[in-house]
């Protein structure tokens, strides 16, 4: 998993609240067990027409927000299914970060898993943010995680709060995978005790 420490990116601003994982990505293309190809997908009945057309409208097909990084979002972000393919979309696209007032708790697990860092704001400063993320490609933010601090193109920071064991892992890269193979070393030496011990098994 790709680490997460200090991200400077175009914000785009999707302040619509209660985007579920189907609008996120629709249940036709949860075919796949790859995590690579789904960016295309993202959004996918926002973003196309029936035939195929980019709608013009939509804010990531706007020249400004076609490479952004980080999403500015309505409440209750990722609702709906527990599918995984949600934040494999977004990553496949270029999205590291989602800033919201609130989550779905499995879609916000899943980031984490993924290495996508979700953040959870006041209402106060997610209207900040937006107003930030509507400056097109001036909108740039920079997401420190270190310091827990979002930075505005003005120089505002705003502060945000994450689990101290989940920051690690981002920080590190460490999936849960990764996670286990940091205790490869007990792994193997447990496995050539029990295999002294219980040559049976």
């Amino acid at each position: 998993m790709q680490k997460f420490q200090t991200l400077t990116g175009v914000a785009a601003p999707l302040n619509i609240v209660n985007i579920d994982t189907d609008m996120i990505i629709p249940k036709q293309f949860l075919k796949t067990i790859k995590r690579t190809g789904l960016g295309q997908s993202l959004f996918f009945e926002m973003r196309y027409t029936q035939d195929g057309r980019e709608i013009d409208g939509f804010v990531l097909n706007k020249p400004a927000y076609r490479k952004a990084e980080i999403l500015i979002a309505g409440d209750n972000f990722g609702c709906g299914s527990s599918r995984e393919h949600a934040p494999w979309a977004l990553l496949d696209f270029g999205i590291r970060c989602v800033i919201s007032t609130s989550f779905a708790d499995i879609f916000y697990n899943n980031c984490f898993k993924n290495g996508i860092l979700p953040i959870t704001v006041s209402p106060e400063n997610l209207k900040k943010l937006l107003d930030d993320a509507e400056r097109g490609s001036n909108a740039t933010l920079t997401i420190d995680l270190p310091n827990q601090e979002v930075r505005g193109p003005d120089g505002g920071v705003i502060r945000f709060e994450i689990d101290p064991f989940r920051k690690h892992c981002l920080l590190n890269g460490l999936d849960d995978i990764g996670l286990t193979l940091e205790k490869a070393a007990a792994i193997d030496a447990f496995e050539t005790r029990q295999k002294a011990a219980q040559p049976w098994l």
